[in-house]
Protein backbone atom coordinates (compact mmCIF):
# COMPACT_ATOMS: atom_id res chain seq x y z
CA UNK A 1 0.00 0.00 0.00
CA UNK A 2 1.02 3.75 -0.71
CA UNK A 3 0.35 7.04 0.29
CA UNK A 4 -2.04 8.98 -0.34
CA UNK A 5 -4.83 5.84 -0.48
CA UNK A 6 -8.48 5.81 -1.13
CA UNK A 7 -10.51 3.20 0.11
CA UNK A 8 -14.24 3.15 -1.17
CA UNK A 9 -15.72 4.43 -4.62
CA UNK A 10 -16.78 8.53 -4.78
CA UNK A 11 -20.36 8.99 -6.89
CA UNK A 12 -20.24 10.17 -9.76
CA UNK A 13 -18.92 13.48 -10.77
CA UNK A 14 -22.75 15.87 -11.36
CA UNK A 15 -22.73 17.76 -14.67
CA UNK A 16 -22.46 21.28 -14.44
CA UNK A 17 -21.83 21.47 -10.57
CA UNK A 18 -22.77 24.32 -8.65
CA UNK A 19 -20.84 25.69 -6.03
CA UNK A 20 -23.40 26.46 -3.28
CA UNK A 21 -23.02 27.83 0.12
CA UNK A 22 -22.63 24.25 1.68
CA UNK A 23 -19.04 24.07 -0.27
CA UNK A 24 -18.15 27.57 1.10
CA UNK A 25 -18.84 26.50 4.51
CA UNK A 26 -16.88 23.07 3.92
CA UNK A 27 -13.94 24.78 2.68
CA UNK A 28 -13.69 27.16 5.32
CA UNK A 29 -13.51 24.31 7.86
CA UNK A 30 -10.78 22.54 5.73
CA UNK A 31 -8.86 26.11 5.97
CA UNK A 32 -8.98 25.63 9.86
CA UNK A 33 -7.95 22.26 9.60
CA UNK A 34 -4.86 23.39 7.78
CA UNK A 35 -4.17 25.78 10.34
CA UNK A 36 -5.92 28.91 9.38
CA UNK A 37 -7.79 30.86 12.14
CA UNK A 38 -11.50 29.45 11.58
CA UNK A 39 -14.17 32.42 10.18
CA UNK A 40 -17.08 30.92 12.41
CA UNK A 41 -16.69 28.44 15.55
CA UNK A 42 -18.23 26.28 13.35
CA UNK A 43 -15.53 25.89 10.94
CA UNK A 44 -13.39 24.89 13.58
CA UNK A 45 -15.35 21.55 14.37
CA UNK A 46 -13.83 17.93 12.78
CA UNK A 47 -17.28 16.64 12.33
CA UNK A 48 -19.73 18.57 9.90
CA UNK A 49 -22.98 16.93 9.23
CA UNK A 50 -24.73 18.22 6.17
CA UNK A 51 -28.35 17.69 6.46
CA UNK A 52 -31.28 18.27 3.75
CA UNK A 53 -34.16 16.32 2.69
CA UNK A 54 -34.08 14.18 -0.20
CA UNK A 55 -32.42 15.33 -3.56
CA UNK A 56 -30.85 18.49 -2.59
CA UNK A 57 -27.79 17.37 -3.43
CA UNK A 58 -25.92 16.65 -0.19
CA UNK A 59 -23.79 13.73 -1.65
CA UNK A 60 -22.53 15.65 -4.82
CA UNK A 61 -21.82 18.36 -2.55
CA UNK A 62 -19.69 16.10 -0.55
CA UNK A 63 -17.87 14.47 -2.86
CA UNK A 64 -16.66 17.71 -4.57
CA UNK A 65 -15.34 18.84 -1.56
CA UNK A 66 -13.41 15.66 -0.79
CA UNK A 67 -12.47 15.71 -4.82
CA UNK A 68 -10.66 19.35 -4.09
CA UNK A 69 -8.69 18.08 -1.10
CA UNK A 70 -7.76 15.05 -2.75
CA UNK A 71 -6.77 16.76 -5.63
CA UNK A 72 -5.01 19.65 -3.38
CA UNK A 73 -3.01 16.86 -1.68
CA UNK A 74 -4.49 18.06 1.56
CA UNK A 75 -4.97 14.50 2.53
CA UNK A 76 -3.35 10.84 3.47
CA UNK A 77 -6.18 8.53 3.52
CA UNK A 78 -9.48 8.90 2.46
CA UNK A 79 -12.57 6.59 3.23
CA UNK A 80 -15.88 6.68 1.31
CA UNK A 81 -18.27 4.49 2.78
CA UNK A 82 -22.47 4.01 1.40
CA UNK A 83 -23.94 4.44 5.28
CA UNK A 84 -27.05 2.45 4.43
CA UNK A 85 -27.03 0.69 8.41
CA UNK A 86 -24.80 -0.01 10.68
CA UNK A 87 -23.77 -3.41 8.72
CA UNK A 88 -22.91 -1.17 5.99
CA UNK A 89 -20.52 1.37 8.01
CA UNK A 90 -18.89 -2.05 9.95
CA UNK A 91 -18.13 -3.16 6.68
CA UNK A 92 -16.74 -0.37 5.26
CA UNK A 93 -14.58 0.04 8.51
CA UNK A 94 -13.29 -3.49 8.16
CA UNK A 95 -12.52 -2.60 4.56
CA UNK A 96 -10.25 -0.12 5.39
CA UNK A 97 -8.76 -1.88 8.47
CA UNK A 98 -7.80 -4.85 5.88
CA UNK A 99 -6.41 -2.40 2.99
CA UNK A 100 -4.61 0.54 5.29
CA UNK A 101 -3.64 -2.14 8.62
CA UNK A 102 -3.31 -5.65 6.81
CA UNK A 103 -6.55 -6.88 9.54
CA UNK A 104 -7.86 -10.00 9.28
CA UNK A 105 -11.14 -9.50 7.40
CA UNK A 106 -12.92 -12.51 8.63
CA UNK A 107 -13.72 -10.96 12.08
CA UNK A 108 -15.33 -7.80 10.53
CA UNK A 109 -16.37 -6.52 13.70
CA UNK A 110 -12.59 -6.58 15.04
CA UNK A 111 -11.23 -5.37 12.03
CA UNK A 112 -13.47 -2.10 12.31
CA UNK A 113 -12.94 -1.78 15.96
CA UNK A 114 -8.99 -1.88 14.83
CA UNK A 115 -9.53 0.61 12.09
CA UNK A 116 -11.44 3.43 14.76
CA UNK A 117 -8.67 2.91 17.10
CA UNK A 118 -5.95 3.26 14.26
CA UNK A 119 -8.26 7.00 13.60
CA UNK A 120 -7.94 8.13 17.43
CA UNK A 121 -3.70 7.35 17.22
CA UNK A 122 -1.05 9.70 16.54
CA UNK A 123 0.56 8.40 13.55
CA UNK A 124 0.89 12.00 11.66
CA UNK A 125 -1.58 10.74 9.01
CA UNK A 126 -4.14 12.88 7.39
CA UNK A 127 -7.78 11.45 6.88
CA UNK A 128 -10.89 12.00 6.05
CA UNK A 129 -13.93 9.48 6.69
CA UNK A 130 -16.99 10.27 4.65
CA UNK A 131 -20.09 8.78 6.08
CA UNK A 132 -22.75 9.17 3.08
CA UNK A 133 -26.48 8.85 3.18
CA UNK A 134 -26.87 8.19 7.39
CA UNK A 135 -30.26 7.30 8.06
CA UNK A 136 -30.62 7.26 11.96
CA UNK A 137 -27.85 8.59 14.57
CA UNK A 138 -28.45 4.42 16.18
CA UNK A 139 -26.73 3.47 13.16
CA UNK A 140 -23.43 5.75 14.37
CA UNK A 141 -23.45 3.79 17.53
CA UNK A 142 -20.07 2.78 18.40
CA UNK A 143 -18.80 3.43 15.25
CA UNK A 144 -18.71 6.87 15.28
CA UNK A 145 -14.77 8.45 13.72
CA UNK A 146 -12.64 9.54 16.93
CA UNK A 147 -11.62 12.94 16.79
CA UNK A 148 -8.13 12.18 16.39
CA UNK A 149 -4.92 14.58 15.35
CA UNK A 150 -5.27 14.87 11.73
CA UNK A 151 -8.43 13.67 11.23
CA UNK A 152 -12.08 14.90 9.96
CA UNK A 153 -15.27 13.33 9.55
CA UNK A 154 -18.61 14.18 6.92
CA UNK A 155 -21.81 12.66 7.25
CA UNK A 156 -24.71 13.57 5.23
CA UNK A 157 -28.41 12.78 5.93
CA UNK A 158 -31.87 13.97 6.07
CA UNK A 159 -32.45 13.23 9.70
CA UNK A 160 -32.33 16.42 11.51
CA UNK A 161 -32.17 14.32 14.72
CA UNK A 162 -30.06 16.27 17.45
CA UNK A 163 -28.47 13.20 18.55
CA UNK A 164 -26.31 13.85 15.45
CA UNK A 165 -24.78 16.86 17.57
CA UNK A 166 -22.23 16.51 20.13
CA UNK A 167 -19.22 18.36 21.08
CA UNK A 168 -16.58 18.59 17.77
CA UNK A 169 -19.76 18.71 15.58
CA UNK A 170 -21.25 21.24 13.83
CA UNK A 171 -23.97 21.28 11.30
CA UNK A 172 -24.43 22.98 7.55
CA UNK A 173 -28.08 22.99 6.04
CA UNK A 174 -28.22 22.03 2.49
CA UNK A 175 -31.23 23.08 0.58
CA UNK A 176 -32.72 23.61 -2.70
CA UNK A 177 -31.00 25.43 -5.62
CA UNK A 178 -31.62 28.97 -5.43
CA UNK A 179 -33.75 30.57 -8.78
CA UNK A 180 -30.15 31.56 -10.40
CA UNK A 181 -28.32 28.25 -9.74
CA UNK A 182 -31.68 26.68 -11.00
CA UNK A 183 -31.58 28.95 -14.21
CA UNK A 184 -27.97 28.36 -14.97
CA UNK A 185 -28.31 24.38 -14.03
CA UNK A 186 -30.39 23.94 -16.67
CA UNK A 187 -28.72 26.16 -18.87
CA UNK A 188 -25.64 24.62 -18.66
CA UNK A 189 -27.31 21.26 -18.73
CA UNK A 190 -29.13 22.20 -21.97
CA UNK A 191 -25.98 23.58 -23.94
CA UNK A 192 -24.73 20.32 -23.43
CA UNK A 193 -27.33 18.98 -25.85
CA UNK A 194 -27.51 22.12 -27.93
CA UNK A 195 -30.32 23.19 -26.62
CA UNK A 196 -31.24 26.57 -25.40
CA UNK A 197 -34.92 28.00 -24.06
CA UNK A 198 -35.77 31.67 -23.00
CA UNK A 199 -34.34 32.78 -19.48
CA UNK A 200 -38.33 33.12 -18.69
CA UNK A 201 -38.94 29.28 -19.51
CA UNK A 202 -36.39 28.04 -18.03
CA UNK A 203 -37.11 29.96 -14.76
CA UNK A 204 -41.03 28.65 -14.61
CA UNK A 205 -39.40 24.79 -15.06
CA UNK A 206 -37.65 25.53 -12.18
CA UNK A 207 -40.77 27.06 -10.19
CA UNK A 208 -42.58 24.20 -11.19
CA UNK A 209 -39.76 21.85 -9.73
CA UNK A 210 -39.61 23.82 -6.37
CA UNK A 211 -35.98 24.05 -7.65
CA UNK A 212 -34.80 20.49 -6.43
CA UNK A 213 -31.71 19.48 -7.98
CA UNK A 214 -32.67 15.73 -8.30
CA UNK A 215 -35.53 16.93 -10.34
CA UNK A 216 -33.90 19.28 -12.04
CA UNK A 217 -31.29 16.68 -13.61
CA UNK A 218 -33.45 13.94 -13.98
CA UNK A 219 -35.74 16.60 -16.11
CA UNK A 220 -33.06 17.55 -18.28
CA UNK A 221 -32.88 13.66 -20.10
CA UNK A 222 -36.61 13.32 -20.59
CA UNK A 223 -37.32 16.65 -22.27
CA UNK A 224 -34.42 15.71 -24.48
CA UNK A 225 -35.39 12.06 -25.33
CA UNK A 226 -39.05 13.39 -26.07
CA UNK A 227 -38.18 16.38 -28.23
CA UNK A 228 -39.23 18.75 -25.80
CA UNK A 229 -38.99 22.41 -24.81
CA UNK A 230 -39.48 23.73 -21.77
CA UNK A 231 -43.57 25.27 -22.59
CA UNK A 232 -44.29 21.92 -23.84
CA UNK A 233 -42.38 20.11 -21.31
CA UNK A 234 -44.29 22.51 -18.60
CA UNK A 235 -47.73 21.49 -19.94
CA UNK A 236 -46.89 17.80 -19.62
CA UNK A 237 -45.76 18.07 -16.20
CA UNK A 238 -49.16 19.98 -15.51
CA UNK A 239 -50.90 17.07 -17.03
CA UNK A 240 -53.30 15.66 -13.87
CA UNK A 241 -53.54 12.72 -16.25
CA UNK A 242 -49.52 11.64 -15.56
CA UNK A 243 -48.13 11.30 -12.48
CA UNK A 244 -44.26 11.96 -11.74
CA UNK A 245 -42.87 8.81 -13.67
CA UNK A 246 -44.51 9.59 -16.40
CA UNK A 247 -42.72 12.78 -16.73
CA UNK A 248 -38.77 12.25 -15.72
CA UNK A 249 -36.34 10.02 -16.63
CA UNK A 250 -36.76 6.47 -15.49
CA UNK A 251 -34.52 4.39 -13.54
CA UNK A 252 -32.98 3.17 -16.27
CA UNK A 253 -31.65 6.78 -17.38
CA UNK A 254 -30.55 8.35 -14.27
CA UNK A 255 -27.94 10.63 -14.90
CA UNK A 256 -25.07 11.24 -12.43
CA UNK A 257 -24.96 7.97 -10.74
CA UNK A 258 -28.41 8.65 -9.33
CA UNK A 259 -29.90 5.32 -7.79
CA UNK A 260 -33.38 6.84 -6.83
CA UNK A 261 -36.40 8.71 -9.15
CA UNK A 262 -37.49 11.30 -7.21
CA UNK A 263 -41.01 9.58 -6.95
CA UNK A 264 -38.73 6.99 -5.01
CA UNK A 265 -36.72 9.70 -3.30
CA UNK A 266 -38.44 10.36 -0.31
CA UNK A 267 -39.62 6.89 0.48
CA UNK A 268 -36.93 5.56 3.52
CA UNK A 269 -37.60 8.55 4.84
CA UNK A 270 -41.63 8.48 5.25
CA UNK A 271 -41.07 5.06 5.58
CA UNK A 272 -38.80 5.86 9.13
CA UNK A 273 -40.95 8.37 10.43
CA UNK A 274 -43.93 6.28 10.64
CA UNK A 275 -42.06 4.07 12.60
CA UNK A 276 -41.07 6.74 15.13
CA UNK A 277 -43.27 7.49 18.40
CA UNK A 278 -46.43 7.06 17.64
CA UNK A 279 -46.17 4.80 15.61
CA UNK A 280 -48.19 5.08 12.47
CA UNK A 281 -49.37 8.56 12.05
CA UNK A 282 -46.18 10.34 10.48
CA UNK A 283 -47.75 8.80 7.03
CA UNK A 284 -51.30 9.27 7.40
CA UNK A 285 -50.29 13.66 8.44
CA UNK A 286 -48.37 13.91 5.50
CA UNK A 287 -50.84 12.79 3.26
CA UNK A 288 -53.19 15.28 4.91
CA UNK A 289 -50.70 18.02 4.15
CA UNK A 290 -49.92 16.53 0.65
CA UNK A 291 -53.18 18.01 0.26
CA UNK A 292 -52.59 21.54 0.97
CA UNK A 293 -50.31 24.79 0.29
CA UNK A 294 -46.79 24.04 0.03
CA UNK A 295 -45.94 27.28 0.91
CA UNK A 296 -47.28 27.14 4.21
CA UNK A 297 -49.80 25.99 6.36
CA UNK A 298 -51.08 26.85 9.54
CA UNK A 299 -50.12 24.05 12.39
CA UNK A 300 -53.62 24.18 13.67
CA UNK A 301 -54.80 22.48 10.39
CA UNK A 302 -52.07 19.50 11.04
CA UNK A 303 -52.32 18.86 14.85
CA UNK A 304 -56.43 19.69 15.04
CA UNK A 305 -59.34 17.77 15.99
CA UNK A 306 -59.93 16.77 12.31
CA UNK A 307 -56.53 15.53 11.40
CA UNK A 308 -56.91 13.39 15.20
CA UNK A 309 -60.08 12.00 13.81
CA UNK A 310 -59.00 10.93 10.51
CA UNK A 311 -55.78 9.14 12.04
CA UNK A 312 -57.40 7.43 14.60
CA UNK A 313 -60.70 6.19 12.31
CA UNK A 314 -58.03 3.81 10.89
CA UNK A 315 -56.34 2.46 14.23
CA UNK A 316 -56.61 -0.03 17.00
CA UNK A 317 -55.29 2.53 19.58
CA UNK A 318 -56.20 6.10 19.71
CA UNK A 319 -53.87 9.03 19.88
CA UNK A 320 -54.53 12.25 21.09
CA UNK A 321 -53.05 15.59 19.89
CA UNK A 322 -49.97 15.62 21.66
CA UNK A 323 -49.32 12.55 19.61
CA UNK A 324 -50.28 14.44 16.35
CA UNK A 325 -48.22 17.20 17.22
CA UNK A 326 -45.13 14.85 18.40
CA UNK A 327 -45.85 13.30 14.46
CA UNK A 328 -45.46 16.14 12.94
CA UNK A 329 -41.83 17.09 14.94
CA UNK A 330 -40.99 13.29 13.09
CA UNK A 331 -41.65 14.17 9.61
CA UNK A 332 -39.52 17.73 9.97
CA UNK A 333 -36.44 15.77 11.97
CA UNK A 334 -36.69 13.49 8.63
CA UNK A 335 -36.70 16.65 6.59
CA UNK A 336 -40.12 16.19 4.84
CA UNK A 337 -41.43 19.11 6.22
CA UNK A 338 -40.11 22.47 7.53
CA UNK A 339 -41.75 22.86 10.79
CA UNK A 340 -41.06 26.00 12.06
CA UNK A 341 -43.30 27.65 14.93
CA UNK A 342 -42.09 30.98 14.94
CA UNK A 343 -43.70 31.64 11.44
CA UNK A 344 -46.84 32.50 12.36
CA UNK A 345 -49.51 30.56 10.40
CA UNK A 346 -47.10 29.43 7.63
CA UNK A 347 -45.42 27.11 10.05
CA UNK A 348 -45.20 23.78 8.26
CA UNK A 349 -43.89 23.98 4.71
CA UNK A 350 -44.24 20.77 1.77
CA UNK A 351 -42.16 20.56 -0.76
CA UNK A 352 -44.99 20.24 -4.21
CA UNK A 353 -43.06 17.36 -5.26
CA UNK A 354 -43.46 15.54 -1.84
CA UNK A 355 -46.80 16.18 -1.78
CA UNK A 356 -47.00 14.92 -5.43
CA UNK A 357 -45.22 11.87 -4.77
CA UNK A 358 -47.63 11.05 -1.44
CA UNK A 359 -50.63 12.06 -3.45
CA UNK A 360 -50.14 10.06 -6.62
CA UNK A 361 -50.17 6.58 -5.26
CA UNK A 362 -53.59 7.03 -2.94
CA UNK A 363 -56.61 5.23 -3.58
CA UNK A 364 -59.42 7.08 -4.86
CA UNK A 365 -61.24 6.78 -1.49
CA UNK A 366 -58.29 7.29 1.01
CA UNK A 367 -57.85 10.58 -1.40
CA UNK A 368 -61.22 11.89 -1.32
CA UNK A 369 -61.05 10.80 2.29
CA UNK A 370 -57.96 13.18 2.82
CA UNK A 371 -59.89 15.99 0.86
CA UNK A 372 -62.90 16.01 3.03
CA UNK A 373 -60.65 15.87 6.46
CA UNK A 374 -58.46 18.92 5.53
CA UNK A 375 -61.49 20.81 4.30
CA UNK A 376 -63.40 20.12 7.96
CA UNK A 377 -59.46 21.27 9.55
CA UNK A 378 -59.11 24.64 7.48
CA UNK A 379 -63.71 24.92 8.37
CA UNK A 380 -62.81 24.41 12.36
CA UNK A 381 -59.67 26.86 12.20
CA UNK A 382 -61.42 29.79 10.46
CA UNK A 383 -62.56 32.40 13.07
CA UNK A 384 -65.83 33.79 12.70
CA UNK A 385 -64.67 37.58 12.87
CA UNK A 386 -61.26 37.75 11.03
CA UNK A 387 -59.12 39.67 13.03
CA UNK A 388 -55.79 38.59 11.20
CA UNK A 389 -55.30 39.13 7.78
CA UNK A 390 -52.02 36.95 7.60
CA UNK A 391 -54.38 34.07 8.68
CA UNK A 392 -57.01 34.65 6.82
CA UNK A 393 -55.03 34.63 3.57
CA UNK A 394 -53.22 31.46 4.87
CA UNK A 395 -56.55 29.82 4.97
CA UNK A 396 -57.66 30.49 1.61
CA UNK A 397 -54.44 30.04 -0.26
CA UNK A 398 -54.64 26.44 1.36
CA UNK A 399 -58.53 26.21 0.49
CA UNK A 400 -57.50 27.23 -3.19
CA UNK A 401 -54.69 24.46 -2.85
CA UNK A 402 -56.99 21.75 -1.93
CA UNK A 403 -60.29 22.53 -4.20
CA UNK A 404 -57.05 22.43 -7.05
CA UNK A 405 -56.28 19.12 -6.07
CA UNK A 406 -59.61 17.60 -5.22
CA UNK A 407 -62.69 19.80 -7.05
CA UNK A 408 -64.94 16.14 -6.84
CA UNK A 409 -64.62 15.65 -3.52
CA UNK A 410 -65.26 18.94 -1.75
CA UNK A 411 -68.13 18.89 -4.17
CA UNK A 412 -69.80 15.57 -3.04
CA UNK A 413 -72.44 14.00 -1.87
CA UNK A 414 -72.62 18.32 -1.23
CA UNK A 415 -70.55 21.54 -1.54
CA UNK A 416 -67.84 21.53 1.36
CA UNK A 417 -68.72 25.00 4.09
CA UNK A 418 -64.66 25.71 3.49
CA UNK A 419 -65.67 26.62 -0.11
CA UNK A 420 -68.19 29.27 0.79
CA UNK A 421 -66.20 30.31 3.80
CA UNK A 422 -63.12 31.68 1.56
CA UNK A 423 -65.22 33.57 -0.76
CA UNK A 424 -67.18 35.65 2.31
CA UNK A 425 -63.70 35.78 3.48
CA UNK A 426 -62.25 37.48 0.45
CA UNK A 427 -65.07 39.99 0.78
CA UNK A 428 -64.88 40.78 4.28
CA UNK A 429 -61.42 41.78 3.34
CA UNK A 430 -61.92 44.42 1.26
CA UNK A 431 -61.76 42.02 -1.85
CA UNK A 432 -64.97 42.60 -3.20
CA UNK A 433 -64.98 41.50 -6.75
CA UNK A 434 -62.55 38.01 -5.65
CA UNK A 435 -65.51 37.65 -3.78
CA UNK A 436 -67.99 37.77 -6.44
CA UNK A 437 -65.25 35.57 -9.09
CA UNK A 438 -65.28 33.10 -6.52
CA UNK A 439 -68.75 32.50 -6.31
CA UNK A 440 -69.40 33.00 -10.03
CA UNK A 441 -66.98 29.71 -9.99
CA UNK A 442 -68.72 28.22 -7.30
CA UNK A 443 -71.93 28.09 -9.07
CA UNK A 444 -70.40 27.12 -11.62
CA UNK A 445 -69.07 23.83 -10.13
CA UNK A 446 -71.68 23.13 -7.85
CA UNK A 447 -74.01 23.28 -11.10
CA UNK A 448 -71.76 20.49 -12.97
CA UNK A 449 -71.53 18.37 -9.77
CA UNK A 450 -74.88 18.72 -8.66
CA UNK A 451 -77.46 19.98 -10.84
CA UNK A 452 -79.03 23.68 -10.82
CA UNK A 453 -81.68 23.18 -8.39
CA UNK A 454 -79.59 21.29 -5.58
CA UNK A 455 -79.35 23.19 -2.70
CA UNK A 456 -76.01 24.42 -2.46
CA UNK A 457 -75.72 24.91 -5.73
CA UNK A 458 -78.91 27.70 -5.19
CA UNK A 459 -76.87 28.84 -2.15
CA UNK A 460 -73.66 29.36 -4.26
CA UNK A 461 -75.71 31.86 -6.60
CA UNK A 462 -77.10 33.59 -3.81
CA UNK A 463 -73.88 34.51 -2.63
CA UNK A 464 -73.21 35.46 -6.25
CA UNK A 465 -75.68 37.93 -6.24
CA UNK A 466 -75.21 39.33 -2.80
CA UNK A 467 -71.37 40.26 -3.69
CA UNK A 468 -72.68 41.54 -7.34
CA UNK A 469 -74.25 43.83 -5.61
CA UNK A 470 -72.06 44.93 -2.66
CA UNK A 471 -69.31 45.16 -5.84
CA UNK A 472 -71.31 48.40 -7.48
CA UNK A 473 -73.74 45.90 -9.77
CA UNK A 474 -76.99 46.28 -8.07
CA UNK A 475 -78.74 45.72 -11.59
CA UNK A 476 -76.87 42.73 -11.87
CA UNK A 477 -77.71 41.90 -8.54
CA UNK A 478 -81.12 42.39 -8.80
CA UNK A 479 -81.47 40.22 -11.96
CA UNK A 480 -79.85 37.21 -10.53
CA UNK A 481 -81.87 37.15 -7.63
CA UNK A 482 -85.12 37.51 -10.21
CA UNK A 483 -83.66 34.23 -11.72
CA UNK A 484 -83.22 32.52 -8.55
CA UNK A 485 -86.54 33.01 -6.78
CA UNK A 486 -88.16 30.31 -8.77
CA UNK A 487 -86.25 27.43 -8.26
CA UNK A 488 -85.47 28.73 -4.53
CA UNK A 489 -88.90 28.57 -3.65
CA UNK A 490 -89.78 25.52 -5.16
CA UNK A 491 -86.82 23.04 -3.81
CA UNK A 492 -86.19 24.67 -0.19
CA UNK A 493 -89.87 25.73 0.60
CA UNK A 494 -91.99 28.78 0.72
CA UNK A 495 -91.26 29.10 4.39
CA UNK A 496 -87.70 28.16 4.24
CA UNK A 497 -85.30 30.99 5.59
CA UNK A 498 -83.27 30.95 2.72
CA UNK A 499 -86.43 31.43 0.50
CA UNK A 500 -87.40 34.55 2.24
CA UNK A 501 -83.70 36.28 2.36
CA UNK A 502 -84.22 35.68 -1.44
CA UNK A 503 -87.32 37.37 -1.75
CA UNK A 504 -85.52 40.33 1.08
CA UNK A 505 -82.38 40.76 -1.42
CA UNK A 506 -84.64 40.73 -4.44
CA UNK A 507 -86.48 43.95 -3.02
CA UNK A 508 -83.59 45.69 -1.56
CA UNK A 509 -81.12 45.45 -4.70
CA UNK A 510 -84.38 46.83 -6.97
CA UNK A 511 -84.59 49.04 -5.13
CA UNK A 512 -80.25 50.18 -4.70
CA UNK A 513 -80.52 49.98 -8.80
CA UNK A 514 -82.90 52.62 -9.09
CA UNK A 515 -86.34 50.06 -9.72
CA UNK A 516 -88.19 51.53 -7.65
CA UNK A 517 -91.74 50.45 -9.37
CA UNK A 518 -90.12 46.69 -9.17
CA UNK A 519 -88.77 47.08 -5.71
CA UNK A 520 -92.41 48.01 -4.95
CA UNK A 521 -94.04 45.46 -6.88
CA UNK A 522 -91.68 42.67 -5.08
CA UNK A 523 -92.64 44.13 -1.80
CA UNK A 524 -96.01 43.62 -1.95
CA UNK A 525 -95.71 40.54 -3.20
CA UNK A 526 -93.57 39.25 -0.69
CA UNK A 527 -95.83 40.49 2.07
CA UNK A 528 -99.01 38.19 0.49
CA UNK A 529 -96.55 35.20 0.42
CA UNK A 530 -95.80 35.87 3.88
CA UNK A 531 -99.32 36.70 4.98
CA UNK A 532 -100.23 33.14 3.45
CA UNK A 533 -97.02 30.79 4.75
CA UNK A 534 -96.85 32.46 7.95
CA UNK A 535 -99.74 34.56 8.92
CA UNK A 536 -100.72 38.07 8.97
CA UNK A 537 -99.63 38.16 13.23
CA UNK A 538 -96.00 36.83 12.24
CA UNK A 539 -93.16 39.25 13.03
CA UNK A 540 -91.80 39.25 9.70
CA UNK A 541 -94.81 39.80 8.32
CA UNK A 542 -95.49 42.52 10.58
CA UNK A 543 -91.75 43.95 9.53
CA UNK A 544 -92.57 43.54 5.81
CA UNK A 545 -96.23 45.66 5.88
CA UNK A 546 -94.37 48.13 8.07
CA UNK A 547 -91.46 48.28 4.92
CA UNK A 548 -94.41 48.09 2.34
CA UNK A 549 -95.71 51.15 4.02
CA UNK A 550 -92.61 53.02 4.23
CA UNK A 551 -91.44 52.54 0.77
CA UNK A 552 -95.10 53.57 -0.34
CA UNK A 553 -94.47 57.06 1.68
CA UNK A 554 -91.30 57.79 0.40
CA UNK A 555 -92.78 57.16 -3.18
CA UNK A 556 -95.36 59.69 -2.72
Amino acid sequence: MSWPHQVGVLPPEADCFQRRDAIHALDLASAAQEGQEPSTPEAGERCHILVGGGGVGKTQLAARHVRRLWHEGALDLLVWVNAAGPEAITEAYAQAAVSVLGTDRQDSRGAAEAFLRWLGQDHGKRWLVVLDDVTQPADLHGLWPPQGPGGRTLVTTRNRDAAFLARGRARIEVGLFTPEESHDYLVSKLAVHRRADSTEEILALAEDFGHLPLALAQAVPYMVNKHLDCAAYRRRLADRRLVLHDVLADISGLPDGQRHTVAAAWSLSVDLADRLSPRGVARPLLEIAAMLDPNGIPASILDGWAALDFINRDREAEIDLQDVTCALWNLHQLSLVDHTPGVLHRTVRVHQLIQRAVREPLEPDRRRRLARTAADALADGWPDRERDADLARALRSNTDVLKDHAEHALHWPEVHTVLSRSGHSLGENRQVAAAREHFDRLSATARHHLGAEHPDTLTARLDLAVWSGRGGDAKAAAELLAELLPPTLCVMGESHPQSLTVWRHLIDWREAAGDLSGAATAGLRFLDHLKRVLGADHPLTRAQQASVRRRSHDGR
